[in-house]
């Protein structure tokens, strides 16, 4: 079972896709709570190059309002991850598979609303 939902863009640069991205997340209800620069953190930390490595931790409010509602610790799960990074077939945009990452909760309204933001998340890897 994959964990993630994955689209390559072909012949655009990084900081397009990075803005594709972001608007794709919009217009399905998701902001970004949290950006990690994982090739910035890289070099700084431990001196080592690698190419470029965003990633976006996405939340729809309304989404998540009704996760934490039937599933009080669903919270350590969240937020969506989506990441970005530079391959040498393009700028791959993955989304975490939420059904997948939380197959392990026995919850069924929260395996119906996961349904739901695997969805919207699937819409957005599309639209980039």
């Amino acid at each position: 079972m994959s964990y993630t939902m994955n689209r390559i863009i072909q012949n655009a640069e990084f900081e397009t896709v990075d803005e594709r991205t972001r608007e794709a997340l919009a217009d399905q209800g998701f902001g970004v709570l949290t950006e990690i620069d994982v090739k910035m953190t890289m070099k700084k930390k431990l001196d080592k190059d690698m190419p470029a490595y965003r990633i976006l931790g996405a939340c729809n409010p309304a989404m998540a309002w009704e996760a934490i509602g039937v599933e009080p610790r669903v919270g350590a799960m969240l937020p969506c991850n989506v990441i970005l990074r530079e391959t040498p077939e393009g700028v791959e945009v993955s989304a975490v598979d939420p059904v997948s990452s939380m197959a392990a909760i026995e919850n069924e309204q929260l395996r119906k609303i996961a349904a739901e933001v695997k969805g919207r998340l699937s819409e957005v890897i599309k639209a980039v």
